[in-house]
């Protein structure tokens, strides 16, 4: 049961979303259809790709298929994504438990059938060895620990370990040591009333932006700790600098994005953003691209036309100046895609990932 109320908790703005948008006023416009509609391509066949990673030989996305439900039910997983061909692929996963990958108290490897994927994040450790961590959601809230194996056009996963939490995660940005940064975007809603369901008090507003959870840190040998200065509103996408001194984070309910100093531990600069911005990466350039919808829980802009769970925006954060501009706003361009979550430039794209629907969008990157 508790299993079950923290898995709950990690998607509940998806369902938050939807019942927003019914009540705002008419249903979303279909979706356009798959296919190249001028200089964005629309390609269908994964599901709820919330979470996008290139892969070492920039041939290949890992995607995280954002899908609920009981183990056995819905299952989607982690697939493989290659942008020539244009097709998903399943990831062959198997297991070789090491005691130097994540929280020796780990309970053991994960059933085929039980990995409910949300943020991922893929490394080279200092051993040489690719690590993809990623949230779990399924039978257990952990950041499960695999190993990216690649030979020739094969690629598979192999277990290595975990960390289990109490409080659900939603985004995780590995480290070379083997820890990670990770967000708790709920971790500070009160709790539900008795015989209520789900988590939040009634007076509590998810989307009202203010602090429903923070940020943490994961240190091998040492745990898990709540980093100080970082309670905000539903922090959600994460990434550390190259040289580990700075760590960046949304706040999605917030519309905001932070960066914060880890050796000072405190925040040095806050950009505001004119939509949720969900995840957040790096590009060719080492500046960030963050994504999300234009609104969400009645916070649509009136006469906004589409939609805002399916308009969206991307922009691009310079990490010095801590300044952002427009790469792409969807107004005017259709109904392309909902609920988007992810942007990720591939050379000279950027594929566009979201937590609920059929597609990845690709889009022109910045000329």
């Amino acid at each position: 049961m508790r299993r079950a109320l923290l898995f709950a908790i990690a998607i509940v703005m998806t369902g938050s979303i939807a019942l927003a948008q019914a009540k705002g006023g008419p249903p979303p416009p279909p979706l356009m259809e798959c296919g190249v509609h001028g200089d964005i391509d629309i390609i269908c066949g994964t599901r709820s790709p919330e979470d996008l990673e290139l892969t070492p030989d920039g041939k290949s996305l890992i995607v995280s298929q954002f899908v609920g439900g009981p183990a056995g039910a819905g299952v989607a997983g982690l697939v493989l994504f290659d942008p020539a061909k244009k097709t998903f692929s399943k990831l062959a996963v198997s297991a070789d438990p090491r005691k130097d990958w994540g929280d020796p108290a780990c309970p053991g490897a994960l059933a085929a059938d039980a990995l409910r994927p949300h943020g991922i994040s893929l490394l080279k450790r200092k051993d040489g060895a690719v690590e993809v961590f990623v949230v779990n959601h399924g039978v257990r809230e952990s950041i499960e620990m695999y190993e990216l194996k690649q030979s020739g056009e094969t690629s598979s996963l192999v277990w290595h370990g975990c960390v289990v939490s109490m409080q659900a995660f939603n985004d995780v940005a590995a480290q070379p040591d083997g820890g990670f940064i990770a967000t708790h975007p709920t971790a500070l809603q009160p709790p539900a009333p008795p015989g209520g369901q789900g988590k939040g008090a009634p007076t509590f507003n998810l989307f009202s932006g203010q602090a429903s959870g923070y940020v943490s840190r994961w240190i091998p040998g040492k745990g898990e700790s709540e980093l100080p200065g970082t309670r905000a509103g539903y922090p959600n996408g994460v990434l550390v600098s190259s040289d580990g001194r700075y760590m960046y984070f949304n706040a999605w309910t917030a519309k905001e994005v932070h960066k914060y100093d880890l050796k000072e531990g405190k925040e040095t600069a806050m950009v505001k953003l004119d939509f949720m911005p969900d995840n957040i990466s790096w590009t060719s350039k080492r500046t960030m691209l963050a994504a999300g919808v234009k609104g969400a829980g009645g916070d649509c802009p009136a006469g906004s036309g589409t939609p805002c769970i399916q308009g969206f925006g991307v922009a691009e954060i310079d990490p010095g100046k801590f300044a952002a501009k427009t790469v792409f706003d969807s107004a005017g361009k259709g109904a392309l895609i909902s609920g988007v979550s992810e942007a990720l430039q591939v050379g000279n794209s950027i594929y566009i990932g979201a937590f609920q629907g059929d597609r990845i969008v690709k889009i022109p990157g910045k000329k």
